[in-house]
């Protein structure tokens, strides 16, 4: 896969999808294969990185928030604590608030939103863990299509290599 730039996986139901971002995110093992992020080898035939050894975001199809956290405690649950390295791309947290209207929620806790509340909080989780891969499975499932367009364009600004899996 690329360093930048969304690549998408798309298809039917049933056709692997779900089963490539699991192997990407290094959640199972495909004999045989091989994967590169940048250069940086995950997965070949010697090598097998897990999960927590892969500097990856992984938004799964069903949002999966920290339901004793508030809102605010669940973005930053996965953010480093030092700075961003000098030329990394990153996004902050006051951009990811605005860009997926987040402002109002941030003392809710999970089990207070809706579906597609869940789900703008789980993207601006895996977002602000500033990842090498982004991985999201079926994202916009949950979003109207004004944010949809605006998340796509802010993923391909913020230069990071992002994995799409979706039926559209």
């Amino acid at each position: 896969m690329p360093a930048t730039g969304v690549t998408a996986i798309f298809g039917p139901s049933g056709c692997g999808k779900t089963t490539v971002a699991r192997c990407l995110a290094g959640l199972q093992y495909l004999p045989g294969s091989f994967c590169a992020i940048d250069g940086d080898i995950w997965q070949d035939q010697s090598t097998f990185r897990k999960a927590h050894q892969r500097p990856i975001g992984y938004v799964f199809q069903e949002a999966s928030l920290f339901s004793h956290l508030s809102v605010r405690r669940n973005l930053l649950y996965g953010a480093p604590r030092d700075a961003p390295a000098s030329g990394s791309a990153s996004i902050g947290f006051d951009e990811v608030i605005e860009l997926l209207g987040l402002a109002r929620l941030l003392v809710r806790s999970p089990h207070n939103l809706s579906g597609g509340e869940r789900q703008r909080v789980a993207i601006g989780r895996a977002l602000l863990s500033r990842p090498k891969l982004l991985l999201m499975d079926e994202p916009m499932a949950n979003l109207d299509a004004h944010t949809s367009q605006a998340l796509y364009k802010m993923l391909i600004d913020v230069k990071k290599s992002c994995c799409v899996a979706s039926h559209s």
